[in-house]
Order: structure tokens, then C-alpha cells, then sequence
């Protein structure tokens, strides 16, 4: 049985995984979410007026009331600035399994930001809401996130061939997961 307990602040080393602020728009829109390389990489639009952030930031913060909603605006320490996002857009109540997204701004990718977020919001998984797996995916072509996902120790479960059009061609979805008994050990 899942326990769901809403997003909740989570604090690593380097990071502040907190609910997303209106406040965060500014930083939003300079480091990731008017990026169309970034937003593209996992399926999402881009958003390039204070505006379109504010919409989307009511979508979210409207979301926190509910206990089984999960987002996390990814703050980095040491500047208090939102680097980008961590999800469990995904929860699947019946089978006790959740899928997580991530975003993290060009200027902060291949610092281990995203593998540490990434890492907190499994173990929250695991070890708040009960789950039995945790699985995430990505895109053939997102060789960073397919290092991450492998650096949080998920395993690989096959491949989805041609399942996004992206940029004029056809790209694999590639399946990765986590049991509750692997992280357990």
C-alpha cells in the first residue's frame, strides 16, 4: 500500500528539492524551461514569457494540495537559485510504482546535480511513499540522462523502438528501474 504524503522538501548536499515558488520564475526561464534543446529532450514545451511560467506555476502549486502530487523545484545551495525540476509524474497506486522526470539547466548538466536530486527522490520513494519500483526513461539520443539514470543504479528493461519524433526522425524510449529490494541492498 502506497503512503502518500505530497511533496515534501528534501535536502542533499548540494541541492534543495522544495515545492515550486512563484519566485522561481527568473530562474526558470534563464536556465531551463525556455531552452528548446533542454525542454526537447524530454517531450515538453518551451515557455518564454513570464506569463506562460506563471500559468504553468499555478498548474503546479495548485497541484501541492493534493497528497499524491509530487514536483520538486531542483534549488541549488549555494546561489538559492531553481536549476531546474524532478518529477514523479507518474503514480501508479495499484501496482506501487512511480516514473520520474528531470530537468536540469545546460549550465549546471554533467555536474552531478542531476544524479544527486535524482538519487533523494528515489530513496523518498522507497523509503516515505512505500514503493515496490521505481522506474525512469529516456530517449535513445539523451546520453546524459542515460548516465545518470545508471549512476542511481537502475536497471535496464528494454527499449521502445521509435516511439518519439524528434527533430525530423524517429527516437527510441529507453526503460530503466529500481526495485525496492535492490535499493534495500
Amino acid at each position: 500500500m502506497l503512503t502518500h504524503i505530497g511533496t515534501k522538501t528534501i535536502t542533499t548536499k548540494s541541492l534543495i528539492l522544495r515545492r515550486f515558488e512563484y519566485t522561481d520564475d527568473d530562474a526558470m526561464l534563464k536556465y531551463w524551461i525556455a531552452d528548446e534543446k533542454i525542454q526537447s529532450l524530454y517531450s515538453e514545451p518551451v515557455y518564454t514569457t513570464k506569463a506562460e511560467v506563471k500559468e504553468l506555476l499555478d498548474k503546479y502549486i495548485g497541484s501541492y494540495e493534493k497528497e499524491d502530487y509530487y514536483r520538486w523545484a531542483i534549488i541549488l545551495k549555494e546561489t538559492g537559485e531553481c536549476i531546474g525540476q524532478i518529477a514523479y509524474f507518474l503514480v501508479d497506486n495499484k501496482n506501487h510504482f512511480a516514473e520520474i522526470e528531470y530537468c536540469i539547466g545546460g549550465d549546471f548538466q554533467c555536474k552531478g546535480f542531476a544524479t544527486e536530486a535524482t538519487k533523494a527522490v528515489i530513496a523518498f520513494g522507497f523509503e516515505k511513499m512505500n514503493l515496490h519500483k521505481v522506474q525512469i526513461c529516456t530517449k535513445t539520443i539523451n546520453k546524459p540522462s542515460k548516465r545518470v539514470i545508471e549512476k542511481c543504479g537502475l536497471t535496464y528493461e528494454g527499449t521502445l523502438r521509435d516511439y518519439f519524433y524528434h527533430n525530423g526522425e524517429y527516437v527510441g524510449r529507453l526503460y530503466f528501474s529500481i526495485l525496492r529490494s535492490e535499493y534495500m541492498s
